[in-house]
């Protein structure tokens, strides 16, 4: 028999809270054998205690006082999923400074005050646990902890915001414009009524932050990631980007060469055989190069009721363990190495450039050679006339190149008598 049940205080009965709270219900048994201790939730704090619930829950665990969990001495665990920044980030160092150990499904919270929670809970010898912050349901932040542990990563690429997926994937499958791919996002509940933390690529640059100070031991910010996001992406692009074997994708990337790294958000035409080129919808998945496994991807649902309360519980299940071995707080290894951040002269990529030219005899020569004076080849040339004028239409994809050259040539081409418009450039990835 279990020596005694753990008892959690749940901070925030949303869809996740409710997800949560079915799971410890309905798996006791599967939780008892796995643990050897009972797991019982007996505070839940929320903002409005009258409201009716999805899910039925005894009325006596229910307050709108969080001091009432943080201060309780027979709560042992705290799990956060009300979300936000401030005042959450205030009461789970409290509760870290009462000695309670802390799960969390906040990527907001992580992302900007990971270093500051992590030191709190190394002083108090207490755990933090927060898989549900990355990828919903997928174990990505468990799998860079103790998977990786023993490798040496180089490279991560992440589809991580479900929101940013759904609307690429419908622009690229049924030839819709952004616009109208985010109102109909927005009526199935796909999309936030402000979508701007997603469609701006916020959402994907704080998990990218998250996964790149796990994955390179470094303390990374969510400013040191340079975040661009969708709204700027066109149908056209997307079917230029399909005409020379590329797939349009919100990617994160991390990389890291010879101790100096880049982390990044942005729109990306990824090669159609790459296996990231294929997560479709609201999936996630996430992409890793390590020096001895080599390439491994991560794919699932990321994000949902069920998803996302499957990663926290499974957190929970983690402390509990822990508890039970007494080694909590000593999961988590703090950052020991220093940040060095790449410049532009020291990230290397390819790159798509569509832009609008005279339709004249010596252009195209004449471009390839101003691109050449920058140390730029090309790979991939399409030139077409553009809409019934005296213009042409011409799609270029490089081959390797800084982007410190591709700004300089960006700037330089927009200069020339002969170029009308620089209409979009993109990174391009997959295709080594």
């Amino acid at each position: 028999m279990h020596e005694k049940k753990v008892r959690v205080g749940l901070m925030g009965l949303g869809t996740v809270g409710t997800g949560v709270i079915r799971l410890v219900e309905g798996h006791q048994d599967d939780l008892l054998h796995q643990t050897g201790m009972g797991i019982e939730i007996t505070r839940i704090l929320v903002q409005n205690p009258s409201k009716e619930r999805a899910v039925s829950v005894n009325s006596d665990l229910i307050t709108d006082d969080p001091f009432s969990l943080l201060h309780d001495p027979e709560i042992d665990v705290i799990v956060e999923v009300m979300g936000g920044v401030e005042p959450t980030r205030a009461y789970i160092l409290e509760a870290l400074e009462q000695g309670k150990h802390v799960v969390t499904a906040n990527k907001d919270l992580m992302a900007l005050h990971g270093g500051e929670i992590l030191k709190k809970a190394a002083e108090k010898e207490c755990d933090v646990f927060y898989e549900a912050s990355v990828a919903g349901g997928i174990p990505i932040i468990r799998a860079l902890v103790e998977g990786f542990s023993s490798d040496r990563i180089t490279k991560m690429m992440g589809i991580v915001n479900g929101t940013t997926n759904y609307i690429l994937t419908k622009m690229s499958q049924e030839g819709l414009s952004y616009n109208a791919v985010l109102k109909e996002a927005q009526e199935l509940g796909y999309a936030e009524a402000d979508p701007a933390a997603d469609v701006g690529g916020l959402d994907a640059a704080r998990k990218m932050s998250i996964l790149s100070t796990l994955g390179f031991h470094v303390g990374m910010n969510l400013e040191d990631v340079d975040c661009q996001g969708i709204t700027g992406v066109t149908s056209e692009d997307i079917e230029y980007g399909k005409k020379l074997g590329y797939v349009m994708k919100l990617i994160g990337i991390a990389k890291q060469d010879d101790e100096l790294i880049e982390v990044s958000v942005q729109p990306t035409l990824i090669k159609q055989s790459h296996p990231l080129a294929s997560v479709n919808g609201v999936y996630n998945a996430v992409y890793i190069h390590g020096e001895a496994v080599g390439e491994t991807m991560f794919y699932g649902p990321g994000a949902g009721e069920l998803p996302t309360a499957t990663a926290v519980v499974s957190d929970l299940v983690t402390v509990v363990k822990n508890m039970k071995l007494g080694v909590n707080g000593r999961g988590m290894v703090a950052p020991y190495r220093q940040k060095k951040l790449k410049n532009d002269e020291e990230i290397w990529a390819k790159y798509f450039v569509r832009f609008i030219v005279a339709d004249k005899i010596g252009v195209l020569s004449h471009i390839t050679k101003v691109m050449a004076d920058h140390n730029i080849s090309l790979e991939q040339i399409i030139q077409q006339p553009y809409q019934n004028s005296n213009k042409a239409e011409l799609i270029i994809v490089t081959h390797s190149a800084s982007k410190k050259s591709i700004k300089g040539i960006l700037k330089q081409l927009h200069e020339l008598d002969y170029v009308d418009e620089i209409k979009s450039s993109y990174r391009v990835e997959g295709g080594e």
